[in-house]
């Protein structure tokens, strides 16, 4: 699928474990890239900072700037999630927000490499966590490069007027870079407005609601057992069906090559 990013206006409703819930719950092989300028929180929070060393995006930025030997040091920064099968791998994020301003000059450079990652062997999707948009530094070139781009936003009045400006924001950015339409939809979090309202108040396609699951998402947050009965990682692991509908929708329009062997709609 390539590289498939959330982001989120202020406040960042939800991104973080949205994206992580996604991962756990993946059919396929698969990389969740913390690229939040603001850090990372996966280590810390869900695996409780459990590492042998650091590792990371910013370690991965120091060594390009030094070395430029991103091909094989990649993956030597990966945390497996699902250890030792290597299907659900993490590349943490910055753990100071000060390291954002070493990442911010390789914003291309990772967003060329983990493009190619499905064309790998083996392929790997690329869930990308952008955070918010409105720091120092964020990620535009990964969100270029994105074939599918999913605002997430909660379904109440406050959180949909700032992305409303978001989404604004993006369109008139991808304009300006020609970067082809159709891949941006809304992924609404917990109750509020309907997704009929919201859409046309938005006028973006929303393409799943993730339901209100406090107790699930502590666990995400803060580590714990992932029970994938509980509601949130239900509708986590059935989001993956519209955003492969959605690319392969995309890439018929565009005349994307699809990679060899790789189906995408489930």
């Amino acid at each position: 699928m390539a590289i498939i990013a959330l982001v989120s206006a202020k406040g960042s409703p939800g991104v973080t474990t949205s994206a992580l819930a996604a991962a756990l719950t993946w059919h396929r092989r698969l990389v969740l890239a913390e690229c939040d300028p603001a850090g990372g929180s996966i280590l810390a929070g869900f695996l409780g900072g459990a590492l042998d060393g650091p590792r990371g995006i910013g370690e991965l930025a120091v060594g390009e700037l030094r070395d430029g030997n991103l091909e094989t040091a990649f993956w030597s920064q990966l945390v497996d999630l699902d250890a030792p099968r290597r299907e659900r791998l993490l590349l943490p994020g910055v753990v100071d927000p000060a390291q954002s301003g070493s990442v911010a000059p390789l914003w291309q450079r990772f967003a060329d490499f983990l493009t190619g990652l499905e064309r790998g062997t083996p392929p790997y999707d690329v869930l990308v966590d952008c955070g918010r948009l409105h720091v120092t530094n964020p990620p535009w070139p990964l969100l270029r490069a994105a074939s599918v781009v999913l605002v997430v936003t909660r379904a109440e009045l406050p959180d949909l007027s700032g992305a409303q400006a978001m989404v604004r924001a993006i369109e008139r950015d991808f304009t300006e870079h020609r970067v082809p339409p159709g891949n941006l939809r809304l992924l609404l979090v917990g109750d509020g407005h309907g997704r009929t309202e919201i859409s046309r108040v938005l006028r973006l396609p929303v393409i799943a609601r993730l339901p209100y699951d406090p107790r699930t998402a502590r666990v995400l947050a803060f580590g714990g057992t992932v029970r994938a009965g509980r509601p949130l990682m239900r509708a986590a692991a059935a989001l993956e069906v519209p955003v492969g509908a959605l690319l392969d929708r995309r890439r018929a329009r565009l005349g994307w090559p699809v990679p060899q062997g790789v189906p995408h709609a489930l």
